[in-house]
């Protein structure tokens, strides 16, 4: 019997994949965003595994009465999950070729992610005016705790700040045009990244503020 092939066509040295819907689960794209998050979560993984042991020392303060409570730092999860909501929006109305309606979701993904950004802004003052804590000293506790939470919650504000960078580029090309036929595999691979942004920052919530 022979076996299925597929067909790899190249014009202009842009490569145009079969319309087969296992082969496009695993594009080059998909892949190397896969790859990517897979090695970032480790980098998120040896924070956080340093939080956990170093939160034995002594004097380790409380992070509730540290931080000023959770309800700044519960406001921005509720933001992140509610973009990680309009992020799928935005790719399911790609699908169905509804521009305006992509466009609206994908441009509350962004404003989302810049609220959280201008949020995490607001806290990092308050901590330092008001609670004296910088990245290398904290007025009321163990210097390590503020160097860890510094240390955790920026390199997240990081991956939220290149998120919306990747989102307004992703926006551009929206507005060009790039998806009015329904080929929504580049914003899917955003998608992608921004969930994992996401799901991070519910695990950082719930590590630093919370436990």
């Amino acid at each position: 019997m022979g076996h299925a092939t597929h067909e790899v066509k190249v014009h202009d040295g842009l490569i145009s994949y079969p319309n087969d819907p296992q082969f496009g689960k695993a594009s080059p794209g998909k892949v190397g965003m896969w790859l990517f998050l897979g090695t970032d979560a480790m980098s998120f993984s040896g924070f956080l595994i340093a939080y956990a042991v170093l939160r034995a020392t002594k004097d380790w303060p409380n992070p509730v009465e540290a931080l000023g409570g959770v309800h700044l730092s519960g406001i921005m999860t509720f933001i992140l999950i509610c973009s990680s909501v309009s992020m799928v929006m935005s790719i399911d109305a790609c699908k169905r070729r509804a521009r305006q309606e992509m466009l609206n979701w994908l441009l509350a993904t962004i404003v989302g992610g810049a609220i959280f950004l201008g949020i995490q802004a607001y806290e990092y003052y308050h901590l330092m005016d008001a609670m004296g804590m910088t990245f290398s000293t904290y007025a009321h506790g163990n210097n390590l705790f503020s160097s860890t939470f510094f240390s955790i919650t920026g390199f997240h504000g990081l991956h939220v700040l290149s998120g919306v960078l990747y989102l307004c580029y992703m926006y551009k090309q929206a507005l060009d045009g790039r998806f009015d036929k329904g080929d929504y595999g580049q914003l899917e691979i955003a998608g992608l990244f921004w969930h994992f942004v996401d799901l991070v920052w519910i695990l950082v919530f719930t590590f630093i503020y919370l436990l």
